[in-house]
C-alpha cells in the first residue's frame, strides 16, 4: 500500500498535465478553425449577394475553404445533376432533392466542427475527480508518515497534507479552461449552424426562382 500511496499523488500529477497540453491543444486548434471559418465566410457572403441571380453566382469558382461555400457547392452541384423535365409539375422532386443535399452537408460540417469538443467535455469534468483521488492518496500517505513519526503537531500535519491538497488544486486549475472552451465553441458550433441553415433557407428561395434548375448555358461552362 505504500508504494501505491507513493505513486498515486505524482501519476496523477503527471496525468493532470496531459489533460492540460490536450485541451490548450484543442482550444488553439478550435481558435485557428473559427477564425478562419469567420474570414472565408464574410468574403464568400460578400461575393455571393452581389451577383445578380443564382445563375450566375453558379458560373463563379467558389473555393472549398469553409463551410458556407461548401454548401453552395452542394447547392449548385444538386442543382445541376436535376435531369426532369424543367416545368412546373417536376419543381417539387427537385425541391426535396436539394433540401435533402443541404442538410447533408449541413450535417457534415456540424459534425466536423464538433471535433474536439467531447474530449474537452470530457476533460472538463474528469479532471477535478482526478485530483481529488490523487489528493486522497497522498492525504493517506501523509497520514501513515504522521503515524509512524509519532507526532501530530501543526509543523508535522501541515506539509504532507498541503502537498496533497495540491493535487486538487491542479485537478481544479485544468478543468476550468475546458470547461470555459466548451461553453465558448458550443455557443460558436450553434451561431455557424444557425448561419448554415439561414443561408441554405435562402439558397432555396432563390432555387424556386429558378425553377430549381440551372441554365444549359452554366452547366456547358
Amino acid at each position: 500500500m505504500n508504494d501505491i500511496t507513493v505513486w498515486v499523488v505524482p501519476g496523477s500529477l503527471w496525468l493532470l498535465g496531459l489533460f492540460s497540453v490536450l485541451t490548450w491543444s484543442v482550444i488553439l486548434l478550435k481558435a485557428w478553425q473559427h477564425f478562419k471559418l469567420g474570414g472565408s465566410s464574410k468574403r464568400f457572403l460578400q461575393r455571393f449577394w452581389h451577383a445578380a441571380d443564382l445563375p450566375a453566382a453558379a458560373q463563379q469558382d467558389w473555393p472549398a475553404d469553409g463551410p458556407l461555400p461548401r454548401l453552395a457547392r452542394t447547392g449548385f452541384g444538386a442543382l445541376g445533376e436535376a435531369d426532369a423535365p424543367h416545368d412546373l409539375a417536376h419543381s417539387w422532386d427537385r425541391q426535396d432533392a436539394l433540401e435533402r443535399h443541404l442538410r447533408q452537408q449541413i450535417h457534415k460540417e456540424r459534425r466536423a466542427l464538433e471535433g474536439g469538443l467531447s474530449l474537452l467535455a470530457s476533460i472538463g469534468s474528469t479532471a477535478p475527480f482526478v485530483g481529488l483521488f490523487g489528493t486522497v492518496f497522498g492525504i493517506m500517505h501523509a497520514l501513515k508518515g504522521i503515524s509512524a513519526a509519532g507526532s501530530a503537531s501543526i509543523d508535522v500535519v501541515a506539509g504532507p497534507i498541503g502537498e496533497a491538497l495540491v493535487a486538487t488544486g491542479v485537478g481544479i486549475a485544468v478543468a476550468v479552461p475546458a470547461v470555459l472552451a466548451y461553453n465558448y465553441f458550443l455557443r460558436r458550433l450553434k451561431l455557424v449552424g444557425a448561419d448554415l441553415d439561414e443561408f441554405a433557407t435562402d439558397f432555396v428561395n432563390l432555387a424556386q426562382r429558378a425553377r430549381f434548375a440551372l441554365p444549359q448555358r452554366a452547366e456547358a461552362a
